[in-house]
């Protein structure tokens, strides 16, 4: 028996705007001190929401923070800082 796979695109499973952001959350959660990760994520949003980001590859080479944080400007997420809870 041969089983045949499809390439899986997030894209299409992102349907609402909550959807995208929980995929957002999921994948700062995940993406620790990968900063390359982080700019493919909102990269990925970008295309879903059909914009086109000016930006130039090499900012997207190892982004840093100013990167990072004007492409989420543009996309039009708003950040917050929420204290992690620390059991003692």
């Amino acid at each position: 028996m041969t089983i045949k796979l499809k390439e899986w695109n997030v894209l299409e499973h992102l349907k609402t705007q909550e959807d995208v952001t929980h995929y957002l959350e999921a994948c700062l959660e995940e993406a620790g001190e990968d900063s390359d990760f982080i700019a493919k994520t909102l990269c990925d949003i970008a295309k879903l929401k059909h914009l086109n980001l000016p930006v130039n590859e090499m900012e997207l080479d190892k982004p840093n923070f100013v990167t990072i944080w004007n492409l989420l400007k543009k996309l039009g997420f708003k950040v917050t800082i929420t204290p992690k809870i620390i059991k003692v």
